[in-house]
């Protein structure tokens, strides 16, 4: 039970940190970016800059930690990319099909508009799989392997992976209204923000998330560039979900998705569910 509270209190050291890194840089910039997600992006950087670190003191290698050579590592992580395209996409078709999201009219796509924002949204799904994927499916499976099981460690890391997605506040403050103490009021309210009973429906999806590419880590034996090619193809889909799509707010069944993006929800945790039910099915009567 100790050993699985590391990870929290790393974020909470980390995030307390952040607080008064954030307001030096928002006091800076004069507040030409909010206070609350400077203090989010310092904590993310912390996080990252922890990874060596933390393989030093575990004694875990590259190759422990999921990471393959260059040339693999891009043959991987296209093959994970067609799994994710394959495993999101029908959930994405099943929503517009029973009327729960609808084709944003307002926008006119032109092949160049199209392909610019293929492009930027591939970018950025990649730099956010990239950035978590080693964490969440390297550091925290690596770690927690052989001292918890498997089935632990796959709870843990997706647990911690889901609900790091909702430590976030949208409460603005004016620099010249700013204090330090600011600094963790918005702390605390981005930390009650996970008690939010609007996220549950998200968190199960993140938490199924979480587990559908901790599986592939432990139980397939996958590595890194799997799991990144497949979170890539996941945040792909619905960066451009966001931009081609609208959630239909009259829809009857609209509890479907959650409020937290119009993408995620109930629907994906029981796609996702389903996935790893029948792998699980084949894998025992292989036996």
């Amino acid at each position: 039970m100790r050993i699985s509270l590391i990870p929290l209190l790393m974020l909470l050291i980390f995030s307390i940190i952040a607080c008064f890194i954030g307001y030096g840089i928002f006091v800076l910039l004069d507040g030409a970016a909010e206070l609350s997600k400077i203090i989010s992006r310092v904590t993310q950087i912390l996080l990252i800059l922890s990874i060596y670190p933390f393989m030093r003191w575990l004694n875990v290698s590259a190759v422990e930690l999921g990471f393959v050579p260059f040339k693999t590592f891009l043959k991987q992580m296209l093959g994970g990319m067609v799994l994710g395209l394959f495993t999101l996409l029908p959930v994405l078709l099943l929503s517009y099909a029973l009327g729960v999201t609808d084709i944003d009219a307002s926008r006119v796509w032109t092949a160049d508009k199209l392909a610019v924002s293929l492009l930027v949204a591939f970018l950025l799904a990649l730099l956010i799989s990239l950035l978590e994927e080693p964490m969440f499916r390297g550091i925290l499976i690596s770690a927690y392997l052989k001292r918890l099981g498997v089935v632990a460690t796959v709870f843990v890391s997706s647990f911690y992976y889901a609900i790091l997605h909702f430590i976030k506040t949208n409460t603005s403050i004016p620099v010249e209204q700013a204090s330090l103490s600011d600094s963790f009021i918005l702390l605390l309210e981005a930390f009650q923000n996970v008690l939010n009973p609007e996220n549950l429906g998200a968190f199960w999806a993140l938490l199924m998330v979480g587990v559908f590419l901790a599986v592939m880590r432990t139980h397939l034996k996958l590595s890194l560039a799997w799991v990144i090619g497949c979170h890539t193809a996941w945040v792909w889909q619905i960066k451009m979900a966001h931009k081609i799509t609208d959630v239909n707010k009259h829809s009857d069944l609209l509890y479907l998705i959650s409020p937290y993006d119009g993408v995620i929800g109930p629907m994906v945790a029981l796609w996702l569910t389903l996935v790893l039910c029948v792998y699980l099915f084949f894998q025992r009567s292989e036996k």
